[in-house]
């Protein structure tokens, strides 16, 4: 069967979550649900089409990208993926979270299954190459699946613009090579669903991209 996508949007911030599934199998990548209603509704939607879930998948570990990780696992017995040095970031959110009213967060287990980039994941059908996109944050990741042409990107590219670089670990310099030298470098037509907002397509950000004046 043929991959698809499903793109939820979660909490004040509108991060998008997605499950990537075949059918069958399905990941679950970037939990930003923390009321009770964008809980159930991420769970309804892998109750109603009969998924099983194989892996909790985060690009990185910002606040807004993490508040739903513990209810996953809390619910689905699954491998969890960050790259390894994004593991500070992750510890960080429960010393931050009642600031920006997340009095309820609870810190998921440290994931088990730690990246370092480069690595081929599988899950039934669905398959990714890891790649390493620091700039943002230290420990970012991407997720590409050359063989459907698109690339789940986290905060790294955004439709016209690119993440932002002024929270700890990040570093306009890494992220610019990051997009102009592992981004830039896929396929054209490859879609980029992103952390917040619209996607886009490698072409298009080549051509009109802000990151293209620095």
């Amino acid at each position: 069967m043929a991959i698809s996508i499903h793109q939820f949007i979660f909490n004040p911030f509108k991060e998008n979550t997605y499950i990537v599934h075949d059918g069958t199998n399905c990941v679950i990548i970037d939990p930003g649900c923390y009321e009770q209603e964008e809980k159930e509704a991420l769970l309804n939607f892998i109750n109603d089409k009969n998924l099983q879930p194989k892996a909790l998948l985060l690009t990185h570990a910002h606040i807004d990208h993490v508040l739903g990780c513990h209810f996953i696992l809390q619910n689905f017995n699954i491998d969890f993926f960050l790259h390894e040095k994004d593991i500070p970031t992750l510890d960080a959110v429960s010393s931050y979270a009642l600031v920006y009213g997340f009095q309820n967060y609870i810190a998921p287990p440290e994931p088990n299954q730690l990246l370092k980039g480069g690595e081929h994941l599988q899950f039934g059908e669905i398959e990714f190459d890891v790649l390493f996109t620091p700039g943002h944050c230290t420990g970012h990741v991407v997720y590409h699946d050359p063989k459907n042409n698109f690339v789940i990107n986290g905060d790294v590219l955004f439709q016209g613009s690119f993440g932002r670089v002024d929270l700890p670990g990040g570093d306009l310099e890494t992220l610019k090579n990051s997009i102009f030298n592992i981004m830039f470098k896929l396929p054209e037509e490859t879609v980029v669903y992103c952390g917040h907002g619209s996607e886009t397509s490698i072409g298009i950000e080549k051509k009109t991209n802000y990151i293209l004046q620095f």
